[in-house]
């Protein structure tokens, strides 16, 4: 386990019904309801939001990882994801597809710049040999 120094932040939540439910954020930033998928109900799912959230982690440690070569990360970079949800003997799991999207720069830096973000983004560090990632320069 991976123990934190200094804490830089705290997310606190508030969850109700589970995926049928609703969820908020403590500074009221958040709220959302929730659904589970294919449900179509309004809201959207934990899915979706794990998505959403890695992806605007993901693109942050790009930049650091970009800055750390003396280059600017474009504006319109972007980041894909596609997050499953299946079953393996009857067990729930995850599976991701981080598909990067930085136009202007050279493809082998992109990807060089995508490995090395993969080992700084804490959404990367957390999913790291739990569930299957494949990443995707576009």
């Amino acid at each position: 386990m991976n123990e934190i120094d200094k804490v830089l932040y705290t997310a606190k939540t508030h969850t109700t019904g589970g995926r049928d439910g609703a969820g908020k954020s403590s500074d009221g930033a958040l709220n959302v309801k929730l659904s589970s998928p294919g449900s179509n109900r309004p809201g959207t799912n934990p899915e979706q939001l794990f998505a959403v959230g890695w992806s605007a982690c993901f693109i942050g440690a790009l930049g650091l990882a970009a800055k750390a070569r003396n280059i600017s990360l474009p504006a319109d970079a972007a980041v894909d994801a596609e997050v499953d949800l299946g079953l393996t003997d009857n067990i729930f799991s995850l599976r991701a597809r981080l598909n990067v999207h930085v136009p202007g720069l050279d493809r082998a830096l992109v990807e060089a710049l995508v490995r090395e973000a993969h080992q700084t983004c804490p959404y990367s560090r957390a999913t790291r040999g739990n569930i299957d990632v494949a990443f995707n320069v576009i």
